[in-house]
């Protein structure tokens, strides 16, 4: 599974998906339709975009939405982004204050809610898939675990996260993503802050 099959098997499952039937859902029923090594090839291409976005700007914009954001929580919040679909994922790759103006963002901060992008399950599609496939889910981690040896194991050391910053820092947060901070903490003013503060 190349890239371009990879994006089009996440937007076939968004547009599939349902209020019943969520996205996550969808996805591993498609990809239970495929081959085993189909579904690792997906895997490999899903760790690829989850690991392209581990990055500070983009864990500040999660903790700016969820209201926090652990370890965990920042896998879920990639998986999330994941699941928006290739524009959304590379309009927040690119500039995550972009974030500001997704519609599930703006209506979460509007109800004081924090779950607007988090997709924990998405992380699991893949596994599920494969259990399907071979009648048992714990050999997709024994085959991921050929394949991800059998692949560039160096070529996810190393990742550059960007500068790191306080993100409980609301100056910082402001100055560095201006639109989702303005969103999700108000005004900068109106906290009697400044932008030197």
């Amino acid at each position: 599974m190349d890239t371009t099959e990879f994006w089009t098997t996440i937007e076939a499952a968004r547009s599939a998906a349902t209020v019943d039937r969520p996205f996550a859902e969808v996805l591993t029923d498609e990809l239970a339709t495929r081959t085993r090594e189909d579904i690792l090839r997906y895997q490999e291409r899903f760790d690829e975009a989850s690991g392209a976005v581990y990055r500070w700007d983009v864990w500040a914009a999660a903790y700016l939405i969820g209201g926090g954001c652990s370890d965990d929580s920042f896998m879920d919040f990639r998986a999330g982004l994941i699941a928006q679909g290739r524009d959304w994922y590379e309009k927040a790759a690119a500039v995550p204050d972009r974030l500001a103006e997704h519609p599930a963002v703006i209506a979460a901060a509007g109800a004081h809610r924090d779950e607007a992008l988090f997709d924990e399950m998405t992380n699991y599609a893949a596994a599920r898939a494969f259990g399907r496939v071979t009648g048992d889910e714990e050999d997709f981690y024994e085959a991921w675990t050929e394949y991800e040896a059998s692949r560039r194991p160096a070529a996810r050391d190393g990742n550059d996260m960007g500068e790191d910053f306080d993100f409980d820092d609301a100056a910082e947060m402001h100055s560095r993503l201006p639109r989702l901070a303005a969103l999700c903490l108000g005004d900068i003013t109106s906290q009697g802050l400044s932008e030197g503060a």
